[in-house]
């Protein structure tokens, strides 16, 4: 069999592993024996336990920033339509690869070196999100200082309410909602606020 294949097997079984047991608790001997090969194999393969968390987690990463690039390349799309085709994706994606988001989850409680992977992932969304509410805002005509200051928070904010939404939606045992139905409920949460403020609109305390 092809090493890239026996390797694709080890990296599936150890994200169904990482993802039940947790980093600490996933027992190498298992993942070996779900990948169908010996231990000494994966060893020989992915050296070391961290060096194959370290791997699951850049497939997932990879594999999930990919799909969301490619919910928002539609360029002559409007910016809403983008972020709404980018956040379809994102949810379509976390819930067809459960295992895949627990992991990526798991890993940014575990600090350096895991978490790194998973700073990263989120830096590469946030940038795209940050590109489309920015454009989003000029469009609508927005003092460039707004834009300038505020989207790069609105961005992390949005990033961060779906990796929530993510981890709700999976573990829901009442009926999963689809990833459109997710994505629907957060542009229903931001957009309309961002629609607000792009036209001069404020919250404030009541005094």
């Amino acid at each position: 069999m092809p090493r890239e294949v026996r390797e694709r097997q080890m990296l599936d079984a150890a994200v169904v592993g990482f993802a039940r047991n947790g980093y600490q608790a996933a027992s190498m001997d298992e993942i070996a024996e779900e990948a169908g090969v010996s231990k000494p194999l994966v060893y020989l393969y992915l050296k070391s336990k961290e060096d194959l968390f370290t791997a699951c987690l850049r497939r997932e990463r990879s594999a999930l920033v990919g799909a969301v690039r490619v919910g928002t390349r539609e360029r002559d799309g409007s910016a809403d339509q983008q972020l709404w085709n980018g956040l379809c994706a994102f949810f379509a994606h976390t819930a067809v690869r459960p295992d895949g988001w627990a992991v990526l989850q798991r890993a940014d409680t575990l600090g350096e070196p895991f978490a790194h992977e998973v700073a990263a992932m989120r830096a590469e969304i946030t940038e795209l999100v940050t590109l489309l509410l920015g454009r989003a805002a000029r469009d609508a005509g927005c003092d460039e200082a707004l834009a300038e200051r505020e989207v790069s928070g609105l961005a992390h904010a949005l990033v961060g309410a779906a990796e929530s939404l993510a981890g709700w939606a999976n573990a829901r045992t009442d009926g999963v909602p689809s990833a459109k139905e997710t994505a629907a409920m957060l542009m229903n949460f931001c957009w309309t606020g961002l629609e607000h403020l792009v036209k001069g609109a404020r919250w404030s305390p009541h005094r």
